[in-house]
């Protein structure tokens, strides 16, 4: 039985073999989208500016665009002839002691080069007898630096330089960003087809009635498709499959032509009709099944491989609800980012924190455990957290109260109150 983290190296190293470049699994389309859509989409090329940012040399503040050569010290006079604003650029020429009235975000005029702040004139004293339709004279109340309070052509963004590189996710700031280069579409590699399959003759679908006292609700599907929302991928709902090995076969062979990931639920354990592990060995391979952790224990990595040109990479989660959260989020968005190709550094981290155990905690060692809780700040802003007294995996309504995982390692005993503990929030928590 495979540790958590040597499973989670172990998908990484497969992916990173099937990103190499000689490798079918890296032969990504590319799709073009509108800015507007493409947040957490991945940049399939390098976006360069199509100009300088600024195009122009820019105020950085309120004041006077004084021309080249004028006297700078205090007690200087400064003769004001125009006025330059936002989107209404100054276009006469200065001399010498002559400069313009200024506004944040304005073009400072070709022949200038400083801008002294308003506060560091006399304006406030003469600003109520100014007629502004006619040249005026400011004094300096203090000495100016030349090139203060300008804002340089290009000194952000040179034109033609790259901003953002092939592999990054798109977010909000960096829709920001190409929103102010006017970009309106950009190229990123098409998303994944992920496929869904739940297993099991006692699901029945939500939204239809249970017929008898042995049926319950497939949860799992809704709680992958949630969990995997964020993600820029394509979901095909293969719906529920009954334990029998003919029509499992079935599902999984139909799925596996049109997908780039299979994920199952249910059907993984060694019960006796628990066949899916017999089928991905039977059109595929199990890389590894079995991960020392609760819950989450039946987990399978393989791949999908019969009579395909390239390989569908497949992930089997227990049926259980708690474990297929736990089994998401720590293997399978983490490998499903990857394939998208994000880069290392624009892969979701996974959040985790300090805080001090306010209760007793139960464990037996052998497992990595993650056990539900409330996490919370006290005044002090120092993190404290409970644990639920109950840990059984079937406890749906458990999982909804909790915020967190304390995760205990796997050659832990039981933990007492007040011990620092390893947290991890729910990533709903903090976006």
């Amino acid at each position: 039985m495979i540790t958590m983290e040597a499973l989670q190296s172990a998908i990484k190293q497969r992916i990173d073999t099937y990103n190499t470049n000689d490798h079918p699994l890296n032969k990504r389309a590319v799709a073009i989208y509108d800015l507007i859509d493409s947040r957490n989409h991945i940049l399939a090329e390098d976006v360069v500016s199509p100009f300088d940012v600024p195009r122009q040399n820019l105020s950085a503040m309120d004041g006077y665009a004084i021309a080249q050569g004028s006297t700078l010290a205090k007690d200087s006079t400064i003769e004001i002839i125009g006025e330059s604003q936002a989107g209404s650029a100054y276009t006469g020429k200065l001399t010498e002691g002559q400069g313009v009235r200024i506004f944040t975000g304005a073009v400072v005029p070709d022949s200038c080069d400083t801008v002294i702040m308003q506060e560091n004139t006399n304006f406030a004293e003469i600003r109520e007898t100014l007629d502004k339709s006619q040249p005026y004279t400011i004094t300096l109340t203090q000495s100016a630096q030349l090139d203060n309070n300008i804002r340089k052509q290009g000194e952000e963004i040179k034109s033609g330089e790259a901003v953002l590189t092939v592999g990054k996710r798109l977010n909000p700031a960096d829709i920001s960003l190409l929103a102010n280069l006017g970009i309106d579409k950009v190229k990123v590699f098409k998303p994944l087809t992920v496929g869904l399959l739940a297993t099991g003759d006692e699901l029945v679908a939500v939204g239809h009635a249970l017929e008898s006292l042995a049926q319950i609700y497939n949860s799992n599907t809704p709680t992958l498709k949630s969990l995997l929302s964020d993600l820029p991928i394509d979901i095909r709902d293969y719906g529920i499959v009954p334990d029998n090995l003919e029509q499992t076969t079935a599902a999984v062979h139909e799925a596996m032509q049109d997908c780039d990931v299979l994920i199952s639920t249910a059907g993984v354990s060694v019960g006796d009709y628990d066949f899916l592990t017999t089928v991905i060995e039977t059109l595929g391979q199990i890389n590894h099944y079995k991960v020392a952790m609760k819950p989450g224990k039946p987990f399978v990595f393989g791949e999908l491989s019969k009579d395909l040109a390239k390989p569908v990479l497949y992930f089997g989660l227990p049926g259980n609800p708690l474990s297929t959260v736990v089994g998401a989020l720590q293997f399978v968005i983490p490998a499903l980012w990857q394939m998208s190709g994000a880069s290392l550094a624009e892969q979701p981290m996974q959040l985790s924190v300090k805080a001090t155990l306010t209760n007793d905690v139960r464990k037996m060692a052998g497992r990595k455990d993650f056990q539900r809780g409330v996490l919370s700040q006290n005044a002090a802003g120092s993190y404290q957290v409970e644990c639920f007294s109950s840990q059984q995996s079937h406890r749906i309504k458990q999982l909804s109260r909790a915020n967190c995982f304390v995760v205990l390692d796997k050659d832990s005993g039981n933990v007492s109150a007040n011990t620092m503990v390893t947290v991890q929030p729910f990533p709903w928590l903090y976006a």
